[in-house]
Parts: C-alpha cells; sequence; structure tokens
C-alpha cells in the first residue's frame, strides 16, 4: 500500500470480512488508534480527527520470499546470539508471536538449534481488561527454558510486555527479542533487550 487511501480502503475489506480492530491492526502493521483512525475517515471523509502518529508497514516482498525470510532470520540470530554473548544467557526457546512472528521464529529455532513455540495474540472480541495471550499447548512447552521472543513489528510494545509477564509467570526466562522493525524504538522490553534490524525513531 503506498498511500493513506489505499490503507483506508484495505481496512475497510478487513472490518467487511469480520476482523475487529486489534486483528485489522495486525494485518496493516499499525497501532489500534490508526486502525480507529482510518475507520472513522472512511466514514467521515476529510473531516475526520487528526492522525495519530504511526508509521504503516508493508513487508510483504520479504514475507511471500521463503528465501528472503531465510536471510532476514539468519540476521537476527546474529544479532541475538551477539545480545547474548554480552548477556552470558543461552537460548532453549525461540516464541513465535503470532500470526506475522511465527514464520521467522521457525526459521531462527532451527538456525539457532533450539526448540519453538506460539504466543497466540489477544481475541480482540473480548473486553479489553481481560485479554490475554497463550502459549500454544501444540508445540514445545516454555517452562524453566530462556527464551527469544520473535515478531515482525513492535508498535506499542502491549503484546511484547505481555509475553515477557507471561514467560516469567510460566517459570520461563526471556532472554532476548526480535523483530524486523522496531517503531517503539525501545532497548528494553520488561528488563529484555530488543534486538531489531529497524529501530524508527520520530523527530517531530
Amino acid at each position: 500500500m503506498k498511500n493513506i487511501d489505499e490503507l483506508i480502503q484495505k481496512a475497510v475489506e478487513l472490518q467487511a470480512n469480520g476482523l475487529v480492530t486489534g486483528e485489522i491492526a495486525n494485518e496493516l502493521n499499525v497501532s489500534r488508534d490508526t486502525v480507529t483512525w482510518l475507520l472513522t475517515r472512511a466514514k467521515r471523509g476529510a473531516a475526520s480527527p487528526a492522525a495519530p502518529k504511526d508509521i504503516s508497514v508493508n513487508w510483504s516482498n520479504i514475507g511471500k520470499s521463503s528465501y528472503r525470510l531465510r536471510y532476514i532470520s539468519q540476521a537476527l540470530c546474529d544479532m541475538v546470539l551477539e545480545s547474548l554473548s554480552e548477556s552470558g544467557d543461552s537460548v532453549d526457546m525461540v516464541v513465535g508471536i503470532g500470526l506475522s512472528g511465527v514464520p521467522i521464529a521457525t526459521m531462527m529455532a532451527e538456525e539457532l538449534g533450539a526448540e519453538f513455540t506460539i504466543f497466540h495474540g489477544y481475541d480482540s472480541k473480548k473486553e479489553k481488561g481481560t485479554q490475554r495471550g497463550i502459549f500454544s499447548r501444540n508445540f514445545g512447552n516454555v517452562v524453566g527454558k530462556n527464551c527469544v521472543i520473535v515478531d515482525d513489528v513492535i508498535s506499542s510494545g502491549t503484546t511484547t510486555t505481555d509475553v515477557c509477564k507471561q514467560l516469567k509467570e510460566s517459570g520461563a526466562k526471556p532472554v532476548s527479542i526480535a523483530v524486523i522493525l522496531d517503531k517503539k524504538n525501545a532497548d528494553h522490553i520488561e528488563g529484555v533487550p530488543v534486538n531489531a534490524l529497524v529501530h524508527i525513531v520520530r523527530v517531530d
């Protein structure tokens, strides 16, 4: 998507297909506030409120190619290993945040010789205060493991924070976070170092 009108159209299409705000945000790699603004603008046109400060990320040129994904995953592994060499930690488990973090995390787990599991995000149809993601029981068990958390983009950091907290509650230790792009420009989340191929820094 190359402009706001295309982004608005895509948000409207996703909503028409039954996706709710959080799911649309994940699909478009924008914040929930931005999705609300896009949908409001679709209804009101130019009279909509001022746009939130956000950046839309489209990494489909990477995502559509397993060849490119592998190289991105290897680059992230290199950064994670560098970070772990500084902290002295090891890695036992790679946690892929669903949906978009899963293919990268799968390849990273293979590269790092680690186990793999998936964190399912929020059910956006529930009340916001009661939402919590879960670790899939169909993959590795995080208990007692040193874990690398993998996602495509960090926007507000809410999901990544929740994953870190739930790992600690489960008796696991989050040792590194790896993402393609960090819009929050965070060095650490919940005390865990963030390794991003690209950090976005706003200058306004």
